[in-house]
């Protein structure tokens, strides 16, 4: 007796044996097909969700779609925009000074950082000294760090004048502020 003969005569024998096996291997098969389905699935949604996030970062979609009552996030590029490196640390000192001079404020020095250490890592730097009234430090620092490109105050140094009777006295106040930049794309 041969494989393929002892197989048909066990099927023949115990039929419902072998229609159990047949039924069990084809909900196995079943399942396994859905598993897969259902994997690719949830990464093609994983993928949707982080293709529109880029975008987001990009600057290229709103945040929420056609809903004019939720305020999104700033718009334009999240680096500083420049061919040359010099080029982007004159856009960051320029934007520094008028956020300065937006807030009251004035620059009594500065000084661009494109060759520092920090510059390796594609980091652009701007340290500037000036004089502001104490109630606006806190709008200069949400009007350096809350707009595009993204830019962070990496030193804050706050000295006090010594004038007294002033209601809002002045401060010196010396800040390094650093921005990446991708360069000459």
């Amino acid at each position: 007796m041969t494989i393929g003969k002892s197989t048909e005569y066990r099927v023949a024998r115990f039929p419902l044996i072998a229609t159990a096996v047949y039924v069990a291997l084809v909900v196995g098969f079943g399942w396994t097909i859905c598993s897969v389905i259902a994997d690719v699935l949830d990464r093609r949604s994983d993928v949707a969700a982080a293709h529109d996030m880029l975008e987001q970062l990009q600057g290229r979609k709103r945040a929420i779609p056609n809903n004019s009552d939720v305020e999104t996030g700033p718009a334009g590029s999240p680096f500083l925009e420049g061919p040359t490196v010099t080029v982007a640390g004159a856009s960051l000192f320029e934007r520094v000074t008028s956020a300065v001079t937006k807030t009251g404020g004035t620059v009594l020095s500065s000084q661009v950082d494109v060759q520092g250490e920090k510059s390796k890592a594609g980091l652009v730097g701007v340290i500037v000294s000036c004089e502001l009234d104490q109630s606006a430090l806190q709008q200069l620092l949400y009007d350096i760090e809350a707009g595009m490109p993204f830019l962070f105050v990496d030193q804050l140094v706050v000295q006090m004048a010594t004038l007294s009777g002033d209601r809002d006295r002045h401060m010196r106040i010396m800040l390094s502020v650093y921005g990446q930049w991708q360069g000459g794309k």
